[in-house]
């Protein structure tokens, strides 16, 4: 059986988000009879199309073609496309015929333009996160995670996800074995799980402010030892009302949101890569039970530790 794999793009699209997955999905094919994928590249008007990097591709006008799968991609140029009506409307129609339509990146906003997300679980690359939650409210964004699945509906973070999402996706077509000999073609991890975060949750706490910045070197340098947002207050020289209210303004986080993310972090780090029992780490940096913890990561990673530690264990003796 032969998927045929429909790739949406549109002028000043991002690169990667197209030839990522398009090379995961070409991967098969070399080794799986008859060959599993077909891979057209589409655009509202076809013919050759530009994306940021100046790199041209061609593409077949939308509305020729009938897909097993449909991917958006995202670029600059997504905020045009999503305002598109013939953009609409052709993921709108895929939504009702294809088994699968999915997103890479800012792609998301064109499926949400076309009213495929509402009420649905969701993800996109982080510095389009805020901006999607608020044009589209009713869509719970999970700005955290690498990709997500809500039925037939999958969205996936910027660029080099397109590949996890890609990936994940030929495991459900063709099984495991088939996605792992692709991800070894690709020289890329099998499997980041999609609940993994996107980035460092201390790069995400970058502040502006001195006094901010001093509350999270001291968080940073006593994980373990920090019990109260009265402590960092005190670190930042401030009470703890005009501690919060700073925290949350420069971070977009509470501070009780901040240090849990930070403890699931260390922890995730030193379940991954050793052999340490669960319940020390979780007192060592800082959570008062193992069951807080896993709270913590399911929240966080979309898994709980132990699954983390099996998935690090697997990836390691590949």
């Amino acid at each position: 059986m032969t998927r045929k794999i429909g790739f949406l793009v549109f002028p000043q699209f991002q690169i990667l988000d197209l030839t990522g997955p398009l090379a995961a999905f070409e991967m098969p094919s070399r080794n799986v009879r008859p060959k599993p994928y077909r891979l057209q590249v589409v655009s509202e008007f076809g013919g050759l199309v530009k994306s940021s990097s100046g790199l041209a591709v061609a593409t077949e006008r939308i509305g020729t073609s009938s897909f097993d799968t449909v991917i958006a991609v995202g670029g600059l140029g997504t905020a045009d496309a999503a305002r598109s009506l013939p953009v609409k409307a052709f993921v709108r129609k895929a939504a009702k015929t294809c088994r699968r339509v999915t997103s890479v990146c800012s792609g998301t906003f064109i499926l949400a333009a076309a009213g495929l997300l509402n009420g649905l679980r969701v993800t996109t690359h982080w510095r389009a996160a805020t901006l999607l939650q608020k044009r589209y409210p009713d869509i719970h964004v999970e700005c955290d995670r690498i990709f997500v699945k809500q039925g037939s509906i999958w969205t996936a973070a910027g660029v080099t996800a397109g590949i996890d999402l890609a990936l994940a996706l030929i495991e459900e077509d063709l099984g495991p074995e088939v996605a792992k000999a692709a991800a070894r073609d690709l020289v890329v991890y099998y499997r980041r799980p999609g609940g993994q975060s996107q980035f460092s949750a201390l790069l995400d706490l970058e502040a502006t402010s001195e006094r901010v910045q001093n509350a999270l070197s001291y968080a940073r340098a006593h994980l373990g030892k920090v019990r109260s947002v009265e402590q960092l207050a005190k670190a930042a020289g401030l009470s703890p009302r005009q501690f919060g209210r700073l925290f949350l303004a420069e971070t977009g986080q509470t501070p009780a949101k901040a240090i849990e993310k930070l403890r699931a972090e260390m922890a995730k780090a030193r379940i991954e890569d050793s052999d340490e029992p669960i319940e020390t780490i979780a007192r060592t940096v800082g959570f008062s039970d193992p069951e807080r913890m896993r709270r913590a990561f399911v929240r966080t990673y979309g898994h709980p530790p132990q699954t983390l530690r099996r998935i690090a264990r697997g990836l390691r003796y590949e």
